[in-house]
């Protein structure tokens, strides 16, 4: 009877040891996702492509106003050359659940200037589905600015 309560003890234990650190990499994948999406948004601008830029920021599609200023700003972004992401802070490090925030990257194009710019984004955790969806991308900022 003892043998069998210790196996099931650390059987439970080994199962809640997995089931942490299953969790636990979801939630700080999370990051480097919301990076890979930015990425994509910022090579678009790059390239002038206002049309893709909107259908990688369906909500920003989904709004008028907002399509129109990004529209006239991707026209302002455009830059020859290999885009690089010079930093990238994310919206949230790490989230078990649903949260949105703003991150802060800077990149350039080829020789280019930077450009700084801040991107809102809605985050899933682990626990709700562990997706990420840009909402919008502002205009140019200072090297130094924060974002707000």
């Amino acid at each position: 009877m003892r043998r069998v309560t210790l196996v099931t003890a650390v059987a439970f234990g080994v199962f809640l040891f997995l089931g942490i650190s299953f969790l636990l990499a979801r939630a700080l994948t999370g990051a480097g996702a919301e990076r890979s999406r930015v990425l994509d948004v910022v090579r678009a601008e790059a390239r002038g492509d206002a049309e893709e830029v909107l259908e990688r920021l369906p909500a920003c599609a989904r709004e008028p106003a907002c399509a129109r200023v990004t529209r006239d700003r991707v026209a302002a972004l455009k830059r020859p050359g290999q885009v690089e992401i010079l930093t990238y802070r994310p919206s949230i490090r790490v989230t078990m659940t649903r949260r949105s925030g703003t991150g802060r990257v800077a990149w350039r194009a080829g020789g280019s200037r930077p450009v700084v710019q801040c991107v809102k984004a809605k985050r899933e955790g682990p626990l709700t589905g562990g997706g990420v969806e840009l909402l919008a991308i502002s205009k140019p900022i200072g090297l130094e600015a924060p974002c707000e």
